[in-house]
Protein backbone atom coordinates (compact mmCIF):
# COMPACT_ATOMS: atom_id res chain seq x y z
CA UNK A 1 0.00 0.00 0.00
CA UNK A 2 2.88 2.42 0.93
CA UNK A 3 4.68 1.74 -2.35
CA UNK A 4 1.57 2.28 -4.34
CA UNK A 5 0.75 5.56 -2.48
CA UNK A 6 4.95 6.67 -3.41
CA UNK A 7 4.18 5.71 -6.76
CA UNK A 8 1.15 7.62 -7.41
CA UNK A 9 3.02 10.37 -5.84
CA UNK A 10 5.79 10.21 -8.16
CA UNK A 11 3.38 10.14 -11.06
CA UNK A 12 2.45 14.03 -9.99
CA UNK A 13 3.96 15.95 -12.50
CA UNK A 14 6.41 19.06 -11.27
CA UNK A 15 5.57 22.10 -12.24
CA UNK A 16 8.64 24.67 -13.18
CA UNK A 17 9.15 27.97 -11.45
CA UNK A 18 8.80 29.79 -14.29
CA UNK A 19 5.75 28.38 -15.89
CA UNK A 20 4.03 29.00 -12.36
CA UNK A 21 5.14 32.38 -12.18
CA UNK A 22 4.37 33.17 -15.53
CA UNK A 23 0.95 31.99 -15.84
CA UNK A 24 0.09 33.73 -12.09
CA UNK A 25 1.27 37.32 -13.24
CA UNK A 26 -1.03 36.73 -16.46
CA UNK A 27 -3.83 36.27 -14.00
CA UNK A 28 -3.05 39.46 -12.01
CA UNK A 29 -2.50 41.17 -15.34
CA UNK A 30 -6.03 39.90 -16.15
CA UNK A 31 -7.67 41.10 -13.33
CA UNK A 32 -6.28 44.73 -13.74
CA UNK A 33 -2.86 44.55 -11.31
CA UNK A 34 -0.07 45.90 -13.14
CA UNK A 35 2.79 43.23 -13.31
CA UNK A 36 5.60 43.61 -16.05
CA UNK A 37 7.84 40.68 -17.08
CA UNK A 38 10.83 41.32 -15.08
CA UNK A 39 8.60 40.80 -11.76
CA UNK A 40 7.58 37.67 -12.86
CA UNK A 41 10.96 36.60 -13.82
CA UNK A 42 12.33 37.39 -9.50
CA UNK A 43 9.43 35.97 -8.60
CA UNK A 44 10.39 32.28 -10.39
CA UNK A 45 14.42 32.98 -9.14
CA UNK A 46 12.93 33.45 -5.56
CA UNK A 47 10.51 30.26 -5.72
CA UNK A 48 13.91 28.35 -7.03
CA UNK A 49 15.98 30.16 -3.99
CA UNK A 50 13.20 29.39 -1.27
CA UNK A 51 10.87 26.55 -2.78
CA UNK A 52 7.46 27.19 -0.56
CA UNK A 53 6.51 24.12 1.76
CA UNK A 54 2.49 25.24 1.92
CA UNK A 55 0.23 28.11 0.37
CA UNK A 56 0.92 30.97 3.04
CA UNK A 57 4.44 30.80 2.42
CA UNK A 58 3.64 30.98 -1.29
CA UNK A 59 1.25 33.98 -0.67
CA UNK A 60 3.96 35.73 1.02
CA UNK A 61 6.96 34.84 -1.14
CA UNK A 62 4.33 35.81 -4.07
CA UNK A 63 3.10 39.57 -2.21
CA UNK A 64 6.61 40.92 -1.53
CA UNK A 65 7.53 40.62 -5.04
CA UNK A 66 5.10 41.81 -6.67
CA UNK A 67 2.57 43.97 -4.86
CA UNK A 68 3.95 47.22 -4.48
CA UNK A 69 1.04 49.41 -2.92
CA UNK A 70 -1.57 48.72 -0.75
CA UNK A 71 -4.39 49.85 -2.94
CA UNK A 72 -2.85 46.44 -4.98
CA UNK A 73 -3.81 43.70 -2.05
CA UNK A 74 -7.48 43.47 -2.58
CA UNK A 75 -7.16 42.88 -6.12
CA UNK A 76 -4.25 39.91 -5.21
CA UNK A 77 -5.75 38.11 -2.38
CA UNK A 78 -9.04 37.98 -4.33
CA UNK A 79 -6.75 36.19 -7.90
CA UNK A 80 -4.14 34.56 -4.85
CA UNK A 81 -7.30 32.86 -3.39
CA UNK A 82 -8.91 31.74 -6.57
CA UNK A 83 -6.05 30.42 -8.06
CA UNK A 84 -4.01 28.60 -5.24
CA UNK A 85 -6.82 27.86 -2.87
CA UNK A 86 -9.32 26.85 -5.73
CA UNK A 87 -12.22 29.59 -4.49
CA UNK A 88 -13.15 30.06 -8.66
CA UNK A 89 -15.66 28.78 -10.32
CA UNK A 90 -15.79 29.66 -14.20
CA UNK A 91 -20.11 29.30 -13.55
CA UNK A 92 -20.72 30.79 -10.88
CA UNK A 93 -20.11 35.15 -10.49
CA UNK A 94 -16.97 36.36 -8.59
CA UNK A 95 -18.22 36.18 -4.70
CA UNK A 96 -16.80 39.70 -4.49
CA UNK A 97 -18.62 41.16 -7.41
CA UNK A 98 -22.05 42.56 -5.44
CA UNK A 99 -19.59 44.34 -3.46
CA UNK A 100 -19.02 48.41 -3.79
CA UNK A 101 -15.56 49.17 -4.38
CA UNK A 102 -14.50 45.30 -4.87
CA UNK A 103 -11.78 44.11 -7.34
CA UNK A 104 -12.43 43.19 -10.86
CA UNK A 105 -13.27 39.60 -11.36
CA UNK A 106 -10.17 37.37 -13.15
CA UNK A 107 -10.62 37.40 -16.36
CA UNK A 108 -9.65 33.85 -17.06
CA UNK A 109 -11.49 30.09 -17.84
CA UNK A 110 -10.54 28.01 -14.78
CA UNK A 111 -10.33 24.99 -15.83
CA UNK A 112 -8.85 21.67 -14.31
CA UNK A 113 -6.19 19.62 -17.07
CA UNK A 114 -8.62 16.51 -18.68
CA UNK A 115 -8.03 13.49 -17.19
CA UNK A 116 -7.60 10.05 -18.97
CA UNK A 117 -10.04 8.90 -21.62
CA UNK A 118 -11.57 6.48 -19.57
CA UNK A 119 -12.24 7.90 -16.31
CA UNK A 120 -13.72 11.09 -18.39
CA UNK A 121 -17.41 10.95 -17.76
CA UNK A 122 -19.17 10.87 -21.34
CA UNK A 123 -20.11 13.76 -23.21
CA UNK A 124 -17.57 16.01 -21.48
CA UNK A 125 -16.03 18.58 -23.37
CA UNK A 126 -11.88 18.67 -23.37
CA UNK A 127 -10.44 21.72 -22.00
CA UNK A 128 -9.47 24.04 -24.59
CA UNK A 129 -6.52 23.53 -26.66
CA UNK A 130 -5.07 26.88 -25.66
CA UNK A 131 -5.25 26.81 -22.29
CA UNK A 132 -1.81 26.91 -19.96
CA UNK A 133 -1.49 25.16 -17.00
CA UNK A 134 -0.51 27.88 -13.98
CA UNK A 135 -0.47 25.61 -10.25
CA UNK A 136 -0.30 21.81 -9.95
CA UNK A 137 -1.67 20.38 -6.26
CA UNK A 138 -2.40 17.24 -5.10
CA UNK A 139 -6.21 17.95 -4.97
CA UNK A 140 -9.42 17.03 -6.06
CA UNK A 141 -9.62 16.75 -9.89
CA UNK A 142 -13.54 18.14 -12.11
CA UNK A 143 -15.43 15.09 -11.01
CA UNK A 144 -14.91 15.65 -7.11
CA UNK A 145 -12.48 12.95 -6.69
CA UNK A 146 -10.06 13.16 -3.78
CA UNK A 147 -8.09 10.25 -4.84
CA UNK A 148 -4.82 10.72 -3.58
CA UNK A 149 -2.64 11.20 -6.92
CA UNK A 150 -4.68 12.97 -8.85
CA UNK A 151 -4.12 16.38 -10.39
CA UNK A 152 -6.33 19.55 -10.20
CA UNK A 153 -4.87 22.29 -12.79
CA UNK A 154 -6.13 25.84 -12.88
CA UNK A 155 -5.30 26.38 -16.77
CA UNK A 156 -6.00 30.02 -18.21
CA UNK A 157 -6.16 30.93 -21.57
CA UNK A 158 -4.30 33.97 -22.48
CA UNK A 159 -2.95 35.41 -25.96
CA UNK A 160 -0.60 37.26 -24.18
CA UNK A 161 1.18 34.04 -22.58
CA UNK A 162 1.35 32.63 -26.10
CA UNK A 163 2.63 35.34 -27.33
CA UNK A 164 5.58 35.52 -24.82
CA UNK A 165 8.04 33.21 -26.02
CA UNK A 166 7.54 34.24 -30.11
CA UNK A 167 10.01 35.88 -31.99
CA UNK A 168 9.65 39.60 -32.73
CA UNK A 169 10.47 37.94 -36.57
CA UNK A 170 7.27 35.53 -36.70
CA UNK A 171 4.76 37.82 -35.29
CA UNK A 172 1.51 38.49 -37.76
CA UNK A 173 0.55 42.51 -38.31
CA UNK A 174 -2.08 42.13 -35.37
CA UNK A 175 0.42 40.45 -33.16
CA UNK A 176 3.08 43.11 -33.72
CA UNK A 177 0.47 45.37 -32.75
CA UNK A 178 -0.26 43.40 -29.10
CA UNK A 179 3.44 43.03 -28.30
CA UNK A 180 3.91 46.59 -29.17
CA UNK A 181 1.64 48.06 -26.78
CA UNK A 182 2.96 45.43 -24.01
CA UNK A 183 6.56 47.06 -24.79
CA UNK A 184 5.61 50.59 -23.98
CA UNK A 185 4.32 49.35 -20.76
CA UNK A 186 7.56 47.79 -19.42
CA UNK A 187 9.23 49.99 -16.17
CA UNK A 188 13.17 50.19 -17.09
CA UNK A 189 14.62 51.74 -14.18
CA UNK A 190 18.42 52.44 -14.12
CA UNK A 191 20.65 52.05 -10.67
CA UNK A 192 21.20 54.61 -8.59
CA UNK A 193 24.23 56.80 -7.65
CA UNK A 194 25.20 59.61 -5.23
CA UNK A 195 25.10 63.07 -6.26
CA UNK A 196 27.49 65.40 -5.14
CA UNK A 197 24.15 68.12 -3.78
CA UNK A 198 23.23 66.98 -0.65
CA UNK A 199 20.33 67.19 1.61
CA UNK A 200 19.90 67.58 5.17
CA UNK A 201 19.93 64.37 7.56
CA UNK A 202 19.24 64.65 11.32
CA UNK A 203 21.50 61.67 11.84
CA UNK A 204 25.08 62.49 13.50
CA UNK A 205 26.45 59.75 11.58
CA UNK A 206 26.31 61.99 8.13
CA UNK A 207 29.09 64.24 7.09
CA UNK A 208 29.02 67.72 9.19
CA UNK A 209 27.84 70.08 7.08
CA UNK A 210 29.96 73.15 7.83
CA UNK A 211 28.73 75.96 5.95
CA UNK A 212 24.98 75.64 7.03
CA UNK A 213 26.21 75.69 10.95
CA UNK A 214 27.85 78.78 10.55
CA UNK A 215 24.97 80.14 8.64
CA UNK A 216 22.84 79.15 11.39
CA UNK A 217 24.67 80.45 13.87
CA UNK A 218 25.57 84.05 12.05
CA UNK A 219 21.77 84.32 11.77
CA UNK A 220 21.61 83.47 15.55
CA UNK A 221 23.73 86.42 15.99
CA UNK A 222 26.13 83.90 18.19
CA UNK A 223 27.54 80.37 18.63
CA UNK A 224 25.63 77.98 18.25
CA UNK A 225 25.74 74.43 20.14
CA UNK A 226 23.43 72.85 17.25
CA UNK A 227 25.90 70.99 14.63
CA UNK A 228 23.84 70.61 11.15
CA UNK A 229 24.27 67.44 9.09
CA UNK A 230 23.94 66.54 5.35
CA UNK A 231 23.97 63.49 3.37
CA UNK A 232 24.92 63.08 -0.74
CA UNK A 233 21.68 62.65 -2.18
CA UNK A 234 20.79 59.52 -4.57
CA UNK A 235 19.57 59.86 -8.22
CA UNK A 236 18.92 57.61 -10.75
CA UNK A 237 21.81 57.19 -13.84
CA UNK A 238 20.63 58.61 -16.96
CA UNK A 239 19.22 56.05 -19.57
CA UNK A 240 20.29 56.74 -23.13
CA UNK A 241 18.95 53.58 -26.04
CA UNK A 242 20.47 53.39 -29.12
CA UNK A 243 18.08 51.11 -31.73
CA UNK A 244 19.07 50.34 -35.10
CA UNK A 245 16.76 50.48 -37.64
CA UNK A 246 18.63 48.99 -40.98
CA UNK A 247 16.76 46.38 -43.04
CA UNK A 248 18.10 43.79 -41.19
CA UNK A 249 16.82 44.72 -37.92
CA UNK A 250 13.65 45.70 -39.71
CA UNK A 251 11.53 42.71 -38.09
CA UNK A 252 12.90 43.51 -34.68
CA UNK A 253 12.98 47.22 -34.61
CA UNK A 254 9.20 48.29 -34.83
CA UNK A 255 9.30 46.49 -31.47
CA UNK A 256 11.95 48.04 -29.98
CA UNK A 257 10.91 51.30 -31.09
CA UNK A 258 7.69 50.93 -29.22
CA UNK A 259 10.07 49.83 -26.22
CA UNK A 260 12.36 52.97 -26.97
CA UNK A 261 9.01 55.48 -26.53
CA UNK A 262 7.64 53.78 -23.44
CA UNK A 263 11.49 54.10 -22.16
CA UNK A 264 11.39 57.91 -23.29
CA UNK A 265 7.70 58.99 -21.36
CA UNK A 266 7.99 56.84 -18.22
CA UNK A 267 11.89 56.86 -17.60
CA UNK A 268 12.79 59.95 -18.72
CA UNK A 269 15.58 58.25 -21.33
CA UNK A 270 17.10 59.87 -24.27
CA UNK A 271 16.42 57.44 -27.88
CA UNK A 272 18.28 57.43 -30.66
CA UNK A 273 17.75 55.51 -34.03
CA UNK A 274 20.75 55.11 -36.64
CA UNK A 275 21.14 53.18 -39.84
CA UNK A 276 23.01 55.25 -41.98
CA UNK A 277 23.45 58.37 -39.66
CA UNK A 278 22.08 59.09 -36.40
CA UNK A 279 18.62 60.45 -35.44
CA UNK A 280 17.80 61.87 -31.93
CA UNK A 281 14.25 61.07 -31.16
CA UNK A 282 13.33 61.68 -27.42
CA UNK A 283 11.21 64.60 -28.50
CA UNK A 284 9.05 62.72 -31.22
CA UNK A 285 8.92 59.78 -29.05
CA UNK A 286 7.78 61.85 -25.95
CA UNK A 287 4.22 62.13 -27.21
CA UNK A 288 1.35 60.48 -25.62
CA UNK A 289 0.16 58.78 -28.24
CA UNK A 290 2.01 55.96 -29.32
CA UNK A 291 0.92 55.60 -32.70
CA UNK A 292 1.63 59.36 -33.50
CA UNK A 293 4.94 59.21 -31.76
CA UNK A 294 6.42 56.15 -33.74
CA UNK A 295 4.89 57.77 -36.87
CA UNK A 296 6.64 61.00 -36.14
CA UNK A 297 10.01 59.00 -35.31
CA UNK A 298 9.83 57.12 -38.74
CA UNK A 299 9.42 60.84 -40.62
CA UNK A 300 11.96 61.90 -38.73
CA UNK A 301 14.19 59.30 -39.79
CA UNK A 302 14.66 59.16 -43.69
CA UNK A 303 17.44 56.35 -43.53
CA UNK A 304 14.67 53.94 -42.01
CA UNK A 305 15.59 50.09 -43.23
CA UNK A 306 18.87 51.39 -44.72
CA UNK A 307 22.46 50.08 -44.47
CA UNK A 308 24.24 49.95 -41.41
CA UNK A 309 26.96 52.35 -39.86
CA UNK A 310 27.66 51.27 -36.49
CA UNK A 311 31.06 53.32 -35.80
CA UNK A 312 29.67 56.59 -37.79
CA UNK A 313 26.88 56.31 -35.81
CA UNK A 314 28.51 56.04 -31.95
CA UNK A 315 30.77 58.83 -33.38
CA UNK A 316 28.71 61.27 -33.86
CA UNK A 317 26.76 60.65 -30.83
CA UNK A 318 29.71 60.70 -28.30
CA UNK A 319 30.77 63.97 -30.60
CA UNK A 320 27.68 65.56 -30.53
CA UNK A 321 25.72 64.15 -27.38
CA UNK A 322 27.89 62.22 -25.16
CA UNK A 323 31.26 64.61 -24.64
CA UNK A 324 28.69 66.80 -23.46
CA UNK A 325 27.28 64.82 -20.34
CA UNK A 326 24.50 63.12 -21.92
CA UNK A 327 26.58 59.09 -21.19
CA UNK A 328 28.89 60.22 -19.32
CA UNK A 329 28.06 57.88 -15.97
CA UNK A 330 25.38 56.70 -17.85
CA UNK A 331 23.43 53.08 -18.84
CA UNK A 332 23.48 52.71 -22.64
CA UNK A 333 21.74 50.16 -24.40
CA UNK A 334 22.37 49.58 -28.21
CA UNK A 335 19.87 47.46 -30.14
CA UNK A 336 21.47 45.95 -32.78
CA UNK A 337 22.78 42.73 -34.69
CA UNK A 338 26.10 43.74 -35.30
CA UNK A 339 25.95 43.60 -39.84
CA UNK A 340 27.83 46.50 -39.93
CA UNK A 341 29.04 47.86 -43.60
CA UNK A 342 32.61 49.16 -42.32
CA UNK A 343 35.84 48.27 -40.71
CA UNK A 344 35.40 46.67 -37.47
CA UNK A 345 38.34 48.46 -36.50
CA UNK A 346 36.74 51.97 -36.48
CA UNK A 347 33.73 50.02 -34.04
CA UNK A 348 36.14 48.95 -31.81
CA UNK A 349 38.07 52.69 -31.78
CA UNK A 350 34.34 54.29 -31.32
CA UNK A 351 33.25 51.56 -28.81
CA UNK A 352 36.53 52.61 -26.60
CA UNK A 353 35.32 56.17 -26.39
CA UNK A 354 31.83 55.50 -25.29
CA UNK A 355 33.50 53.01 -22.81
CA UNK A 356 35.38 55.77 -21.52
CA UNK A 357 32.37 57.74 -20.93
CA UNK A 358 29.60 55.31 -19.94
CA UNK A 359 28.73 53.57 -16.89
CA UNK A 360 26.64 50.27 -18.44
CA UNK A 361 26.88 49.55 -22.19
CA UNK A 362 24.30 47.13 -22.75
CA UNK A 363 24.27 46.01 -26.23
CA UNK A 364 21.16 43.75 -27.37
CA UNK A 365 21.56 41.81 -30.48
CA UNK A 366 18.22 39.41 -31.21
CA UNK A 367 20.26 36.85 -33.53
CA UNK A 368 21.68 35.72 -30.32
CA UNK A 369 18.76 33.31 -29.84
CA UNK A 370 19.59 31.61 -32.83
CA UNK A 371 20.76 27.80 -31.82
CA UNK A 372 24.70 27.43 -31.86
CA UNK A 373 25.19 31.38 -32.05
CA UNK A 374 28.53 33.11 -32.11
CA UNK A 375 29.09 36.51 -32.47
CA UNK A 376 31.44 36.42 -35.88
CA UNK A 377 30.24 39.35 -37.65
CA UNK A 378 33.03 41.98 -37.79
CA UNK A 379 31.07 44.84 -35.75
CA UNK A 380 29.84 42.50 -32.81
CA UNK A 381 32.87 40.82 -32.72
CA UNK A 382 34.95 44.14 -32.29
CA UNK A 383 31.82 45.97 -30.01
CA UNK A 384 31.40 42.77 -28.02
CA UNK A 385 34.63 43.43 -25.79
CA UNK A 386 33.44 47.08 -24.87
CA UNK A 387 30.44 45.62 -23.84
CA UNK A 388 29.17 44.86 -19.99
CA UNK A 389 25.95 42.72 -20.65
CA UNK A 390 24.87 40.48 -24.07
CA UNK A 391 21.49 39.63 -24.11
CA UNK A 392 18.94 38.90 -27.19
CA UNK A 393 15.90 40.51 -26.35
CA UNK A 394 14.35 38.61 -29.26
CA UNK A 395 10.92 38.15 -27.69
CA UNK A 396 8.30 39.53 -25.03
CA UNK A 397 9.78 37.24 -22.20
CA UNK A 398 13.91 37.69 -23.40
CA UNK A 399 12.92 41.75 -22.70
CA UNK A 400 13.06 40.96 -19.23
CA UNK A 401 16.32 40.28 -19.44
CA UNK A 402 17.19 43.53 -20.58
CA UNK A 403 15.29 45.44 -18.04
CA UNK A 404 17.15 43.25 -15.43
CA UNK A 405 20.45 44.30 -17.46
CA UNK A 406 19.93 47.90 -16.75
CA UNK A 407 18.83 47.52 -13.30
CA UNK A 408 21.76 46.15 -12.74
CA UNK A 409 20.96 42.94 -12.43
CA UNK A 410 21.87 41.13 -15.24
CA UNK A 411 24.96 38.59 -15.94
CA UNK A 412 27.75 40.70 -17.02
CA UNK A 413 30.84 40.07 -19.26
CA UNK A 414 33.20 40.80 -16.99
CA UNK A 415 33.89 42.87 -14.01
CA UNK A 416 35.23 46.22 -14.30
CA UNK A 417 36.90 47.97 -11.01
CA UNK A 418 36.46 51.32 -12.56
CA UNK A 419 34.01 53.16 -9.69
CA UNK A 420 34.43 56.60 -10.75
CA UNK A 421 31.96 56.60 -13.28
Amino acid sequence: MAGTQRTRAAAVPEVKAAALSAAFVTALRRAGLTCSPDRAVRLAEALRLVPPSDVGKLYWASRVVLVSARDQLPVFDSVFAAVFRGGFDPAAPHPAAAAPGSPPAVQADARTRPSPAEDRAPGRAPAHPRTTPAVASAGADSSGDHTPGREAVLAMASPEERLHATSFAQLTGEEVLEIRRLAARLLLATPTRRSRRTRKSAHSSARLDVRATVRAARRSGSDTTRLLYARRREQRRKLVLLCDVSGSMEPYARIFVALLQGAVATAGAEAFVFSTRLTRLTRQLALRDPDEALARAADAAPDWSGGTRIADSIRRFVDEHGRRGLARGAVVVIFSDGWAQEDPGNVAAQMARLRRLAHTIIWVNPRKAAPGYQPLAGGMAAALPFCDTFVSGHSYAALAEVAAAIRGGGTSLKERGNSCR
